[in-house]
């Protein structure tokens, strides 16, 4: 049985938000920057903790994983939103490693 999780994660390192985010484009659908849903059995839950657990620092890093229940039976995704719509995300994310001095910026 599939439950549908929320993963959410706030990662401080550039490099390791790059790997944590391409992890997470194999488990679910990206949402937002750093949220995505997944439909997952217990094995793709412990399959997804353990990858990114070898990725995250555990003492500036956080993911959270919060359990929407059965997959199945739900219909259609519930999402609701305020301000802009919510509109799935269909292209690829780009994530730009690096930082532009003014130097660079002249050339």
């Amino acid at each position: 049985m599939r439950n549908t999780f929320l993963v959410t994660y706030d990662i401080c390192e550039d490099k390791r938000l790059a790997k944590v985010h391409k992890i997470m484009r194999g488990f679910g659908d990206h949402l937002q920057y750093s949220v995505f849903e997944c439909q997952l059995t217990q094995a793709d839950l412990a399959r997804c903790r353990h990858r990114l657990s070898e990725v995250i620092n555990y003492k500036e890093d956080q993911v959270l994983f919060v359990d929407l229940g059965p997959a199945e039976g739900r219909g259609d995704r519930v999402i609701t939103a305020l301000g802009k719509p919510y509109t799935p995300i269909d292209s690829p994310c780009i994530i730009v490693e690096g930082r532009t001095t003014r130097s660079d910026a002249d050339e």
